[in-house]
């Protein structure tokens, strides 16, 4: 068995042109990788031997700025700054439906609800929801005037929620087809978004570096502000209902404890570069992660649930000490952060108190 020090990853990727968004497929080893230049490359990755190139999509004229597997992996839905939306075969490579024309300005970000329902968002602020088997938009919403930075669906498909350039979060009824309630306009952007705590709270990445925290259903003002990332929060994904993985305009990921609100340490970084996208494999043992150096890279985080976070601490993370890429997140944990006494937590988060670091509490809420 291997050492946490030398625990395996699939090696890194590397491109002639900037890579812009990354995701993995649900149920296989798959990565797609969107470029600048519109093509998506969709490689098969393994920790013991080399990363395989599978298949090229060559479906767009500019940037893939979004791509999603549906959610039986059997279609990869690309959307771009060329306007237009793409549903591939991922067997064949073949476009099995698309929308030329699908907006008037670039498509900045999407969502895909279930089997035929997404929604696109775009760098004007208007939001279009599609369903595959029509030839247009079933509906669309313009609430914002700056780009639609992240989007997320929850697990009943009843709330859309967006977050923007212009520094708001916006709910909207899927089933009613109209906005629910607009959050207050915020001093930064909010880059990205996701959900935690058994889709009780909502985390969004700021411009400014920190994690703007809000209860569900109580879109309009934010429930907690935790600042710490030294740049702004490029890109959020839950690992599970009380961790998150961050990638930030530093070139630094980092693991996040959500309530209470505590730097875990570093899992990985990009030199510099800062990061444009984050993604986990299907059994949350990878996360990989892409940047302006033109690299894919893999991080070894199978480990990271058995971390313990103590409520009556905070972890303040050294932002002078970097781990090198090649170290293992777990290896020198102590040597990256530090343990300060805090107060308990406020009123405000009692009702946290019964999502201990329990790992039975800590199950996945996919």
């Amino acid at each position: 068995m291997a050492s946490k020090k030398t625990q395996p990853k699939p090696k890194d990727i590397e491109f002639d042109d900037l890579v812009v968004n990354l995701c993995f497929h649900p149920v296989k080893d798959l990565i797609a990788i969107g470029s600048i230049n519109g093509d998506v490359s969709l490689y098969s990755y393994s920790t013991e031997g080399e990363n395989k190139l599978e298949k090229t999509f060559n479906h767009h004229k500019k940037s893939c700025r979004a791509l999603r597997f549906s959610q039986n992996g059997e279609n990869l839905l690309t959307a771009s700054k060329d306007k237009s939306i793409k549903c591939s075969d991922v067997e064949t490579g073949k476009i099995k439906n698309k929308f030329k024309s699908a907006h008037e300005s670039a498509i900045y970000s999407m969502v895909i609800s279930d089997r035929n329902i997404l929604a696109t968002g775009d760098d004007d602020g208007k939001i279009k929801l599609w369903d595959l088997r029509k030839d247009k938009a079933i509906h669309e919403f313009k609430e914002n005037e700056e780009y639609i930075s992240d989007m997320a669906i929850d697990s009943s498909k009843r709330t859309l929620l967006s977050t923007s350039g212009e520094g708001t979060l916006t709910a909207f009824d899927m089933r009613k087809r109209k906005m629910t309630i607009q959050s207050e306009v915020f001093d930064s952007e909010l880059q990205c978004l996701t959900v935690v705590k058994g889709e009780r709270k909502v985390v969004c990445g700021t411009g400014d570096g920190a994690l703007s925290l809000f209860n569900w259903n109580e879109w309009g003002l934010n429930s907690d502000l935790f600042p710490g990332h030294p740049d702004s929060v490029e890109c959020i994904t839950a690992y599970n209902r009380n961790i998150v993985c961050t990638g930030s305009g530093d070139g630094i990921i980092r693991a996040v404890n959500i309530l209470p609100n505590s730097f875990m340490g570093v899992i990985g970084e990009h030199d510099g570069f800062p990061i444009e996208g984050i993604d986990l494999t299907h059994d949350k043992t990878l996360l990989a992660s892409c940047s302006h150096d033109q690299c894919v890279k893999f991080w070894n985080i199978q480990n990271l649930e058995n971390l313990k976070i103590n409520k009556k601490k905070v972890v303040k993370y050294k932002s002078k000490k970097l781990f090198s890429r090649d170290e293992n997140f777990f290896a020198d944990i102590n040597k990256d952060v530090t343990q300060e006494d805090d107060e308990e937590e406020k009123d405000g988060d009692d009702d946290d108190e019964d999502e201990s670091d329990d790992d039975d509490s800590d199950s996945d809420s996919d």
